[in-house]
């Protein structure tokens, strides 16, 4: 069975797969990503985890995987194979492309094929290839986490952009002078509707410092006006988002996932009513909930080990 690694490393812990071409899981694992041993300890894991996941593929089906992808966090050049910068994970300029590749190098030596993808890109292409909008030729993926990221889906691939930074709808101001954020700017969506945002919002509204966005969810089904409040108050911010990137870039569906949108309808009823409000001229997109969870990103990675090797046999 023809197979390829699939590996999502985040700030907590790494998601993997074996991935047949057809984008199903032949098998699944995680592991900690233990970056409170320090970066070292973490780019070894990443290499182990890797080498063992090589192993197991090699072991069910008889064959060694064709490629690996791996999506990480953080300012990345795919092109050159570079994991630029993560301040979770503490690298800086880090050639993971070149160390995976010698890592899975087979009995030859020749390095294995290695694909390089952002994490929220590769969950965006995962989503739409996969999950949401499959069949879609136009959709915006945002992930609604500790931050807010996206990414902008085109005939089945992803917009990076001319520098990489496309899709990053967390720094669309939509409060001018509001929020301080941790880019530069104040009233950056993020500092607004993030899972964080939502947060600190209700920890101060409730008066109780270990609320939290999941909390808050649920205190807005209770019927609790103090949590309305700061709920719609994050809703009106994303939809803020949601139609300025609807103006600029004219998506048939935005697809919303991350930690936030596990709140179901509670989210999505008044993010779709929020959204409807501010249209003026623009034709209304969908707005759907991410299909894949957390499992996105990794299988976005393995897509991408795939894309490349298709583009080696074209070349």
């Amino acid at each position: 069975m023809k197979h390829v690694i699939a590996l999502d490393v985040g700030g907590t812990g790494m998601k993997a797969a074996l991935l047949a071409q057809d984008g199903s899981v032949l098998f699944e694992a995680r592991r900690p990503t233990g970056r409170e041993h320090g970066t070292e300890a973490v780019v070894t894991a990443i290499l182990d985890f890797a080498a063992d996941l090589a192993d197991e593929g090699r072991s069910r089906f008889g064959v060694a995987p064709l490629a690996a992808g791996v999506a990480v966090p953080g300012t990345i050049d795919e092109e050159n194979g570079i994991a630029v910068f993560s301040a979770n994970l503490g690298w800086r300029d880090l050639p993971l492309r070149e160390l995976l590749g010698a890592r899975l190098a087979g009995p030859g030596g020749a390095a294995m094929p290695v694909a390089l993808g952002h994490d929220v890109r590769s969950g965006g292409l995962a989503e739409g290839r996969l999950g949401a909008g499959r069949g879609v030729d136009r959709f915006l993926f945002i992930a609604l986490g500790t931050g807010i990221a996206g990414a902008i889906g085109i005939d089945g691939r992803i917009e990076a952009g001319a520098h990489g930074y496309g899709g990053e709808i967390g720094h669309v101001v939509v409060r001018p002078g509001g929020p301080p954020c941790g880019c530069g700017a104040r009233g950056c969506l993020e500092t607004l509707a993030s899972a964080s945002a939502v947060s600190r919002a209700w920890a101060g509204a409730s008066g109780d410092p270990d609320a939290d966005a999941a909390s808050c969810a649920v205190a807005v089904d209770a019927g609790d006006a103090r949590a309305a409040a700061v709920w719609q108050h994050a809703v009106d911010a994303l939809a803020d988002g949601i139609v300025l990137a609807q103006s600029l870039l004219d998506p048939s569906t935005v697809i919303v996932g991350g930690g936030l949108a596990e709140a179901g309808d509670t989210l999505f009823t008044p993010l779709r009513a929020a959204v409807t409000e501010r249209l003026t001229f623009q034709m209304p997109p969908e707005v759907v909930p991410a299909m894949l969870k957390d499992t996105a990103a990794s299988l976005g990675a393995g897509l991408l080990a795939w894309d490349l090797l298709s583009m080696e046999v074209a070349a």
